[in-house]
């Protein structure tokens, strides 16, 4: 064991405390899967990730990205808070307008957009599932067949099963069976349009666990959003994640393009945690795209804020 650097950011937030937690273990050389596996259930976020030298000649570093139920080849918010946590302990990439980070799914990257940071969706592919299989995820939100608009299975590194709801209303109503998705061996992420009015008074009037939480001077601006989204993965060890970067950027590629979607929107994420998580969705013209999205209509960049909580070191 060494002593290395470590930080935890929370990503998609502006304000501390209001994202979703990411641990960052700055140096994970030497480090087997079975030790980072270890520190990743120890620390019983969603995501932990281990800095390493990249192997490939383009990137300014690699990560390994685990949950406390296994590695993933590739997730949103530790791609960007690990990029913050890169770029704060003094990495230098080596393109001035664009860090490109290895990972399991291949280079991802990352531009600065003010004071966001987006990272290029990776491809995704899209398919319909099984009348059986939507069937069970439906009976275990308590969904109605009105309810969904759509559905698509979505594999872009990480496999989720997407629901576009009739509203953000019934997406923040919804009480997850979390037992029976993780029998089912489901990810299951859900979307739903916010009405022409601010989410936090749409929040407060239409969801019972978001009363619970009652505004304070601690708590986040209010802002207007066009999206809700939930994240529920019990089958890797988390009930409902606080904010998705992969989850979005897949649900962002498959509602843009099937019209669902305007090529540039928000989403409020983690309403029902107490949370108030921000991501924005964008897509450019195919001409300026950096790298071809999987609808061949332009790259889909997936942005938000992250900020520094715990800087320091860890022994592993």
């Amino acid at each position: 064991m060494k002593t290395r650097h470590f930080k935890q950011v929370d990503v998609f937030t502006a304000q501390p405390y209001f994202g979703n937690p990411l641990a960052v273990v700055l140096d994970g050389s030497g480090l087997d899967d079975a030790a980072m596996q270890r520190f990743a259930q120890w620390t019983h976020l969603s995501e932990t990730t281990f800095v390493l030298p990249p192997t490939e000649a383009s990137a300014d570093y690699q990560v390994r990205i685990f949950t406390p139920g296994g590695e993933l080849p590739f997730a949103g918010h530790p791609t960007l808070g690990t990029c913050h946590a890169w770029l704060e302990a003094g990495g230098v990439p080596k393109r001035k307008d664009l860090v490109v980070q290895q990972c399991q799914a291949g280079l991802v990257h990352i531009r600065s957009e003010g004071a966001r940071r987006a990272f290029a969706a990776p491809p995704v592919k899209r398919s319909a599932p099984s009348p059986a299989v939507l069937a069970q995820v439906a009976a275990a939100l308590g969904l109605k067949a009105q309810h969904i608009i759509a559905a698509q299975v979505l594999d872009n590194g990480p496999v989720w099963l997407g629901l576009l709801l009739d509203s953000a209303d019934t997406v923040l109503q919804l009480e997850a069976d979390h037992l029976a998705l993780k029998k089912y061996g489901l990810k299951v992420g859900v979307a739903g349009a916010h009405a022409a009015q601010t989410a936090p008074v749409l929040i407060a009037r239409s969801s019972r666990e978001a009363r619970a939480f009652a505004p304070s001077e601690h708590s986040a601006p209010a802002d207007t959003v066009d999206f809700e989204v939930r994240a529920f993965a019990a089958p890797i060890g988390i009930n409902e994640d606080p904010v998705t970067g992969s989850l979005n950027a897949s649900l962002a590629q498959w509602l843009m393009a099937e019209g669902h979607a305007p090529d540039n929107y928000s989403v409020a994420q983690g309403t029902c945690l107490g949370r108030a998580g921000r991501v924005y969705l964008a897509r450019e013209s195919a001409a300026g795209a950096t790298q071809a999205a999987s609808t061949g209509s332009g790259q889909v960049w997936v942005g938000g804020q992250s900020v520094t909580c715990i800087d320091g070191s860890v022994m592993l």
